[in-house]
């Protein structure tokens, strides 16, 4: 009788050890475990820790977020991976007392409108007893739900162009660039609105106006969702103890099942029969079956370019903006402003130096100790890229100037540190869907090559995820 066959083991590498390349990892060994399949796995991390732009850190009885400080509960992948990673418990609501948003108006934070949501608003009185806007705008805004649905084209649209034409300049200039540009750092101009907020073309199209739209859904909405103005904070969460509390446990089940090679750069990959051939700094070479590269398309595109020249040169098509936040502590009583909200955000026209503030302790508690407040300063992005070259020292004197001028900050910080995220921040410009579709059509002529990140279809910490996720479902096929 003979021996049974023995099975090698499914060799996987995942290179990029930040959030899509560890939520890649986690789901190979996920599923590789249901199926009872023989996995040997390695992830690759070119820097000394993994986690990416995300980390949690303690200052004195501080909790400081250096990256991102929530997340989104209705994109259901972020939620969802930390139920399988047993901390879904850990997670806690932002605080119901200061869910509002701030912008800033000649130089005065002013309450963004109850109700409005991103791109617009679903209540009309707050708008019309807003101070944002002139009464040209207002009744320019109102004229929206007479304006006819542009004819359903596949022509993509600028975020700019779009509000222009639904509601005019003045909504644009005074709120939906900053709103949107603090999530994208973007230009409004080159942002593409089918890419990034498609539910607003779907809206347009379905009801032939926005504001009829946001009346006919306000009933569907939960109170969370109606809560609450600008970025929908009432639908966002965090770990008690900080995003990186998500990381840790996705770094301890992927450790305990496979091998996390940190200080360890990827210099080329090339296909090898039915194998790829990773290639590291120090000269060692591995072959492995299957590889998810979860990077940044610039780097990505260094890596595949001897294995596809066009792939490559769409990866770099993709262009990035850097940016930096600048962490601080802050006495409350040495801020005149009441810091009701859980944020500023900063409109172009104003022309400041700093494109947004957090109020990070006013968003969770257990941020600060009492008595005080923990602020995010916002610097650079795709509309301020000369800032990121100050220095430190440089940067820290601008947002002290710039937050004594917008909130009455005096007194000497408990803390100032300054957190730079140089090309990190992926640009969805106007035809990005059409150059994501060329991407994943000729990767999948590439048998056991694969990509994740923040750069294709979604740039929060739930997108994050459920790109590595679905990219590990892919390399099992």
């Amino acid at each position: 009788m003979s021996e049974p066959a023995i099975q090698e083991p499914y060799r996987v590498a995942v290179v990029g050890g930040g959030l899509s390349g560890l939520s890649a990892a986690h789901r190979v060994i996920e599923l590789s475990k249901a199926d009872g399949r023989t996995l040997d796995l390695t992830l690759f991390e070119a820097t000394p820790r993994t986690g990416g732009m995300i980390a949690t850190k303690r200052i004195g009885d501080y909790l400081v977020e250096l990256g991102a400080d929530s997340f989104i509960t209705n994109k259901p992948a972020g939620v969802e991976l930390c139920r399988r990673l047993g901390i879904e418990d850990e997670l806690i609501p932002t605080e119901d007392a200061w869910r509002k948003s701030l912008v800033l108006r000649n130089g005065k934070p002013v309450e963004v409108p109850e109700g409005f949501m991103l791109l617009s608003p679903a209540k009309v009185w707050p708008i019309l007893k807003s101070p944002l806007f002139s009464w040209a705008g207002k009744l320019r805004m109102g004229w929206e739900r007479f304006l006819p649905a542009k004819k359903t084209s596949t022509d993509d649209e600028s975020l700019a162009s779009f509000v222009r034409r639904r509601f005019g300049q003045e909504l644009l200039d005074r709120l939906v660039q900053p709103l949107v540009g603090g999530i994208y750092t973007s230009d409004p101009e080159k942002l593409s609105l089918r890419a990034t907020l498609p539910r607003f073309l779907e809206q347009e199209q379905e009801y032939g106006s926005l504001i009829k739209a946001s009346r006919a859904q306000a009933s569907k909405r939960s109170a969370a969702e109606m809560s609450g103005s600008g970025a929908r904070y009432g639908l966002f969460t965090a770990p008690k103890h900080g995003i990186q509390t998500i990381l840790d446990a996705l770094r301890e089940q992927v450790k305990a099942s496979a091998t996390i090679r940190s200080n360890c750069p990827i210099v080329s990959i090339e296909r090898s029969d039915d194998n790829w051939v990773l290639t590291t700094a120090n000269g060692e070479s591995e072959n492995f079956d299957a590889v998810i590269l979860a990077l940044p398309t610039h780097k990505a595109a260094e890596l595949v370019q001897s294995v596809s020249a066009d792939l490559a040169e769409d990866l770099h098509g993709i262009e990035y903006a850097s940016s930096a936040i600048v962490v601080s502590g802050h006495k409350l009583s040495d801020i005149d402003h009441p810091l009701d909200a859980f944020g500023l955000v900063i409109p172009e026209i104003e022309h400041r130096d700093v494109i947004a503030v957090s109020f990070s302790s006013r968003k969770f508690p257990g941020r600060a100790p009492d008595g005080k407040v923990v602020l995010r300063t916002f610097v650079g992005g795709a509309m301020h890229s000369e800032k990121m070259e100050l220095t430190d020292d440089e940067m820290k004197k601008v947002v002290r100037r710039e937050l004594g001028d917008m909130l009455g900050v005096s007194g000497e910080p408990d803390f100032e540190e300054v957190v730079r995220y140089e090309n990190s921040m992926p640009q969805y410009h106007v035809g990005h869907l059409e150059r994501v579709a060329s991407i994943e059509s000729q990767v999948a002529e590439l048998p056991g090559l694969e990509l994740a990140g923040n750069a294709y279809r979604g740039v929060g910490i739930p997108d994050s995820i459920a790109s590595g996720e679905a990219a590990a479902e892919r390399i099992l096929k």
